[in-house]
């Protein structure tokens, strides 16, 4: 007798088997894998948000006031010209960035001092769309309503 150990190897069915679960796997993990940037870039633009919301209340403590809206954002990067001017105003400014923070999706966020409904200060994001409201990962972030 003969044993014949030349001959190993897959069958063509073998084969088939394994790309049949490969396929099936795939259908429903690819889905799941695919919006996870999305949900990161939300993730992240409220992260920025709140480190934004950090800086001001620093520039606030050192100041007295809030950037005004014509003031921006920037006034947290470079001291403002613009009226009122802070006479505290920390050297190096508050906010790591050589610009205005852009969100996760490339816009800049929108900042009001003071906001609407007696808020002082508002921060938003105009979401993936880079339009106001929208659904989804469309949707607003706004300073106010992240917890």
């Amino acid at each position: 007798m003969r044993i014949r150990d030349s001959e190993t190897g897959f069958t063509l069915i073998e084969l088939m088997v394994v790309i049949v679960i490969l396929g099936i796997l795939a259908t429903f993990l690819v889905p799941k894998i695919l919006n996870r940037p999305e949900q990161a870039r939300v993730a992240k633009a409220k992260n920025d948000i709140r480190a934004i919301e950090s800086a001001l209340k620093l520039f606030k403590l050192d100041n007295g006031f809030y950037p005004t809206t014509e003031q921006g954002l920037k006034a947290l990067i470079t001291k403002p010209d613009i009226e009122p001017i802070p006479k505290n105003y920390h050297e190096g400014g508050y906010l790591d960035y050589n610009s205005e923070p852009l969100d996760p999706w490339g816009h800049k966020y929108i900042y009001r001092s003071p906001g609407e409904g007696g808020r002082e200060y508002e921060i938003i994001s105009l979401g993936a769309d880079g339009k106001e409201g929208g659904e989804g990962y469309d949707r607003d972030i706004k300073s106010w309503e992240i917890k």
